[in-house]
């Protein structure tokens, strides 16, 4: 079997009337995809009934980020020190999920996931370990999470990695929606979002996305397929030399294994027009 793609792509496909576009709060009625699997070269990978890898686990690294854009969604640990909360949107594999609880010990992990099955699949087949006092998946749709307003104020780092089985764009992608994922975040926060640069959907996110933020964004280069990682801020401006983030990416990579110092190189390459210092 030859695998084409790697976006990741969260496990409902969405029938949505014209209204959604329209509507702060998406109206679709969600019918899931089926869950598959194969095995390639040392590595499972989950499928929703495609060609298309929504994740990955290599089985001799069980608690290893297999994919470059997942590994690049902790990239928040360039900025953030001991995070409370970590919450991410949109289970997939549940790599980063269960690294995110494996590395951070006082640290409250949570997941959202609309599809029963997906957690399943993370839990049998790719070692997510069941809920406990830290670790908390909820079977629930990432915008009745973001818009509770007893998760205002209650997370210091976002993770969303939300598409449909089509692949055709964020399934929540209006600007109600990204104003919410900041009012989840504490002063200082950080979301951290998969999009996919090589998509329409593209330039829409990133214009919503810069606008619920204040302009405070910063890019990764685009990798496999598509995938295009951004950082979003919010608190108190932040204005760091980048010879400070590479020392830092220095601490991270030695303690979590992440490829934190190449990090520091693609964003600087991406958003470095500033000079040494990074402001954001």
């Amino acid at each position: 079997m030859t695998l084409i793609k790697r976006k990741s792509i969260e496990a409902e496909a969405f029938v949505a009337d014209d209204r959604a576009a329209r509507s702060p709060r998406p109206t679709y009625k969600p019918r899931f995809a089926p869950v598959t699997f194969s095995e390639i070269g040392g590595v499972r990978y989950l499928h929703f009934g495609t060609e298309w890898v929504q994740g990955a686990m290599r089985l001799s690294k069980p608690d290893r980020i297999e994919l470059e854009y997942a590994q690049q969604m902790m990239a928040w640990l360039l900025f953030m020190r001991a995070p409370k909360h970590v919450v991410q949107l949109g289970l997939g594999t549940g790599s980063i999920t269960k690294f995110s609880a494996k590395q951070f010990p006082r640290t409250q992990v949570t997941a959202v996931e609309l599809n029963p099955a997906v957690v399943v699949a993370a839990r049998t087949m790719f070692d997510l370990p069941s809920d406990s006092r830290r670790l908390k998946v909820l079977e629930a749709d990432a915008w009745d999470y973001v818009t509770d307003s007893a998760n205002h104020g209650a997370v210091d780092v976002l993770q969303i990695d939300l598409y449909d089985a089509t692949a055709r764009g964020p399934v929540h992608d209006t600007p109600a929606f990204y104003k919410a994922c900041r009012a989840t975040l504490r002063e200082p926060g950080m979301l951290t979002m998969n999009l996919f640069g090589d998509h329409d959907s593209y330039p829409k996110n990133i214009r919503r996305l810069r606008q619920a933020f204040d302009n405070r964004v910063i890019e990764f280069p685009e990798v496999h397929d598509g995938n295009v990682i951004v950082l979003a801020f919010n608190g108190p401006l932040l204005s760091v030399e980048w010879k400070d983030v590479e020392a830092r990416a220095k601490v991270v990579e030695a303690a979590t294994g992440l490829p934190a110092k190449r990090w520091v190189k693609q964003l600087r390459e991406k958003n470095g027009d500033g000079g040494p210092v990074l402001t954001v």
